[in-house]
């Protein structure tokens, strides 16, 4: 059982770092990106594009953080104290990722999403 748990706790480390790559990753490509397209599209037009592209990153890297906080809890002794530290975290990360949602996406998650207006040719 040891060796199951001294896994888990390698395993959430190591997705811990993934998440965080991918949050670095995905800033650096979105700010090249942004570099990129600054003179060719515009200031504003450019800083959307950014904003979205950021706001993937983060996403992506939130929820597996989620995963990661979750095999840590069961891997020590879970009382109370740490259920409750999971809970808040989940929590606080789900209303980051539900605001990401209504900046990249213009709605809430548990909204629909608005029908693209088809161009009759």
């Amino acid at each position: 059982m040891e060796h199951i748990l001294s896994f888990l706790e390698r395993a959430g480390i190591v997705i811990s770092v993934v998440a965080v790559a991918l949050i670095v990753v995905g800033f650096a490509l979105a700010a090249v990106r942004y570099a990129m397209r600054f003179r060719a599209l515009g200031r504003s037009q450019s800083f959307g594009r950014f904003k979205v592209e950021l706001g993937h990153a983060l996403m992506l890297g939130l929820e597996i953080l989620i995963l990661a906080d979750v095999i840590e809890t069961i891997t020590v002794t879970p009382t109370f104290q740490s259920l409750a530290f999971l809970a808040a975290i989940v929590v606080i990360r789900t209303a980051v990722s539900w605001t990401l949602t209504l900046e990249i996406e213009g709605r809430w998650p548990w909204q629909p999403e608005a029908e693209k207006e088809q161009s009759h040719a």
